[in-house]
């Protein structure tokens, strides 16, 4: 059992940043940032599996799990400076960021905003899904969001039937819809609009930083890998749902190992 310490960072705007830390203090570092409507809680598995040689930075972001905030801005840059806040925090002096979904967003961001400090960008399922990247027309962002102005609920089975491949158990489904759709607003649908709002392209020719995406491979479309193949390393992963890090979470920690020594 790897022994955990929980520590809160606190930033402007009423916004207190809650994350879990494990590992060894002058150990290599790697922070982890979960997607929308998720929490740091999501990794307590991966974190069992990985090398005890790391120091392991687990991070709610503001209005997620235990981090609260009465902010105005919910754009994947300001996410970004929650995580930037825990590793100045913590005296990082270098630091591979591990993004889910909305997470790859704020990883993104986290290194265009600590180029000194952030070497390497790792992805679980985010970037590649082009209804949600690049930033998307006022008409396809309306149409995208409106269902979730009018009914939440129904949205959020929606998106996360979506991540699921033929085969996923039903139960996670309807674990997974529970979970996300207990998001506290109005910061959940804030985020979201931040989401399909933020310029993935310009912030990665703002990032000199490698980007790796592990995609699920019944997912990703050829689209996509068409469109970012040249700027990102994608490789594609048969390990479960859109939630496959909580699905498999030694397979998971396995990836991320090997980024750490890439």
């Amino acid at each position: 059992m790897v022994n955990k310490e929980n520590r809160e960072v606190r930033r402007p705007d009423g916004t207190s940043i809650h994350y879990t830390l494990s590992g060894p203090a002058d150990g290599p570092v790697m922070a982890l940032v979960h997607g929308w409507g998720c929490d740091r809680r999501d990794f307590d598995a991966i974190v069992e599996h990985l090398p005890r040689d790391l120091r392991v930075l687990a991070i709610d972001l503001a209005e997620h799990g235990d981090s609260r905030s009465s902010r105005d801005v919910w754009t994947m840059e300001e996410f970004g400076h929650d995580v930037v806040a825990v590793l100045e925090a913590e005296s990082a002096g270098s630091c591979v960021v591990v993004g889910h979904s909305l997470g790859g967003a704020v990883a993104v961001e986290t290194g265009r905003l600590l180029p000194g400090v952030v070497t390497r960008v790792v992805t679980l399922d985010a970037l590649h899904y082009l209804s949600l990247f690049p930033a998307q027309d006022e008409h396809a962002a309306e149409a995208l969001l409106r269902p979730f102005r009018e009914d939440f609920a129904g949205a959020m089975r929606g998106m996360v039937e979506a991540g699921s491949p033929h085969g996923t158990d039903p139960a996670l489904i309807d674990a997974y819809t529970e979970k996300m759709g207990a998001v506290r607003q109005p910061a959940g649908l804030r985020a979201l609009e931040g989401l399909v709002r933020w310029d993935m392209d310009a912030a990665l020719r703002e990032l000199a930083q490698p980007v790796v995406v592990f995609a699920v491979r019944a997912i990703i479309t050829q689209e996509a890998i068409d469109r970012y193949g040249d700027r990102l390393r994608i490789e594609a992963v048969d390990l479960g749902s859109h939630h496959f890090h909580v699905e498999s979470p030694e397979a998971t920690a396995k990836l991320l190992a090997g980024e750490m020594s890439a």
